[in-house]
């Protein structure tokens, strides 16, 4: 018997191309089909359609069981990022409503609840604040998914082959700041992408569905960022770090000094508490988080260092605005 057909949205992407090897990966998983503008990935059939053109969408869903919606705009002014995470996602809801779609999954960000430091917070610990026009839009579109009964997974700072945000801002920083940053304390929520791909997996197909609601989807235990600078070092991805501890008020003095491509904010959210209560997700879904994202980055180092080398400069995509 085929298994549950599945339309997928944002397939090639950084955390779409991990979470479709991991449906491949899991038996039982039926068709998955993408919706893409162009080409779709091999081992998917491609629905021709645009997020930002809700007309396109007509019929997308038809014959799908499952809907995982994780493309979004994550950079862009108001009304390009509101195209597609509210204006698309809620077209996109309406052609799931009306195909009769029974499980859907839609990925969201920490990002929505603005600056911290956060500190070990549950779901709506604190007020949602997003600052950027990706985040605030996100969180629009975070409504229209709950609306619609879905799992909606706001994932922490993502780790593995294909992030052009994480440890490239990371290398950026470490040059700009030659420190250990607040004595490398921080705690942050973290995920490899291969394991929230199985989390996304078991929630589109595993026997049980979640009840809709809001989850964070990061690793249950946080890291502390010392201990991630370490171990890029470790793995040769990213120079060793400095020795002087310096407080948060000098690094971020020395930033704003020191020109380059990524903000204080963005700076904050690598070397301030962000932390987030992430186990109740993984106990709903019935699968195990994993042994950790630092242990992941062993499997990882050889992308990023590839990648640094061939960029030479830090990316400026923003997964986490």
């Amino acid at each position: 018997m085929t298994g549950p057909g599945i339309l997928l949205t944002g397939a090639g992407g950084f955390i779409g191309s991990a979470v479709l090897a991991a449906l491949r990966d899991r038996p039982g998983t039926g068709p998955v089909r993408a919706l893409a503008r162009s080409a779709a990935p091999p081992g998917t059939v491609r629905v021709a359609a645009d997020l930002a053109d809700p007309a396109t969408l007509r019929g997308v869903a038809d014959g799908s069981d499952v809907l995982v919606h994780l493309a979004a705009a994550v950079s862009g002014d108001e009304e390009s990022c509101a195209a597609v995470n509210v204006h698309g996602t809620r077209a996109l809801l309406a052609e799931a409503a009306r195909a009769g779609v029974g499980r859907i999954v839609h990925l969201s960000t920490t990002a929505v609840y603005g600056p911290g430091p956060h500190r070990g917070i549950g779901v709506d610990g604190v007020t949602p604040a997003p600052v950027s026009a990706a985040s605030r839009t996100r969180l629009t579109g975070e409504r229209a998914a709950l609306d619609a009964g879905a799992v909606v997974l706001r994932a922490p700072l993502v780790l593995g082959a294909g992030d052009r945000w994480v440890v490239p801002c990371l290398a950026e920083l470490t040059r700009r700041v030659p420190a250990r940053w607040d004595g490398g304390a921080a705690l942050l929520s973290l995920v490899a992408v291969e394991d929230l791909a199985r989390l996304v997996t078991a929630l589109a197909v595993g026997p049980d569905p979640a009840p809709g609601g809001i989850h964070h989807a990061g690793h249950p235990e946080p890291v502390r960022s010392g201990a991630l600078l370490d171990t890029l070092a470790d793995h040769g991805v990213l120079p060793p770090t400095p020795g002087p501890d310096w407080p948060w008020e000098r690094c971020a003095a020395e930033l704003r000094r020191v020109p380059g491509v990524f903000s204080e904010r963005q700076f904050a959210l690598l070397a301030r508490d962000h932390w987030y209560r992430s186990a109740e997700i993984w106990r709903l879904a019935g699968t195990d988080p994993g042994p950790g994202p630092l242990h992941r980055l062993a499997a990882a180092a050889p992308w990023y260092r590839e990648h640094l080398a061939r960029t030479g400069a830090p990316a400026t995509e923003q997964t986490s605005g």
